[in-house]
């Protein structure tokens, strides 16, 4: 009876997987490690598992602008992983003409998770979060601040620290899955409000911040860019 009853749950369990597969295997890359990494076209991908509690998550992508993940992330607290797409920039904010980057996702509807930009100064003392849209119980670190209109978009912004860096949140008005976000614009102001001076740009990081997506979601990248002169 114990055989019977679980060969069905087994062999769709089986179907799913092979399903899965096949698909990872249409893409140029894929991987279910959870620190996997590849490079294309001067960025780099990232799967970067790190939760506590995490379940599994495996990365496709076809280049740096066409990837995305599907998680299977159980229904608790605390952030699970934040796969990305990483372009390193090394510049002084005063020697930047712009900093710009442009985006469009396709994300579930369920779940708990945020489509972020994570941008660091070059020494990680900053931290610099740019949430564009936000589905479950997610919310930025540290105490409200204030609204504001910069870089093409509204925002609530948050200040805090996590014990090893200064975090601001900027929490988009309302929920996009595609634009363009002025980020020169973005950290002036930052710097502006005396937060921080004349910071070098370290990583530029977009990607998916998950908490929770049990059952097995999808998140994809349907086209990014970075571009700073």
């Amino acid at each position: 009876m114990k055989a019977a009853r679980f060969s069905v749950p087994a062999l769709v369990l089986t179907l799913v997987c092979a399903l899965w597969s096949g698909t990872a295997r249409a893409a140029t890359w894929s991987s279910s490690d959870q620190w996997a990494t590849w490079s294309n076209g001067g960025y780099t991908l990232y799967n970067d598992v790190w939760g506590s509690g995490a379940g599994p998550q495996t990365i496709w992508a076809n280049s740096y602008s066409n990837w995305g993940v599907w998680a299977n992330h159980p229904n608790t607290g605390g952030v699970k992983s934040y796969p990305n797409v990483t372009k390193y920039v090394g510049r002084s904010l005063s020697s930047l003409n712009s900093l710009n980057s442009s985006f469009n996702v396709t994300v579930p509807g369920s779940g708990a998770y945020e489509s972020a930009y994570d941008i660091w100064s070059s020494d990680n003392a900053y931290e610099i979060m740019l949430w564009m849209n936000k589905t479950g119980a997610v919310g930025p670190l540290g105490s409200y601040q204030t609204s504001v209109s910069v870089g093409g978009h509204a925002w609530s912004v948050y200040k805090g620290s996590n014990g090893s860096n200064q975090v601001f949140s900027f929490v988009r008005s309302g929920n996009t899955s595609s634009g363009s976000v002025d980020i020169r614009a973005v950290l002036n102001w930052i710097k502006s409000a005396g937060w921080f001076g004349d910071v070098t740009v370290g990583n530029v990081q977009f990607g998916f911040e998950i908490t929770s997506s049990s059952g097995g979601l999808n998140f994809a990248t349907n086209s990014y860019s970075v571009s700073f002169g």
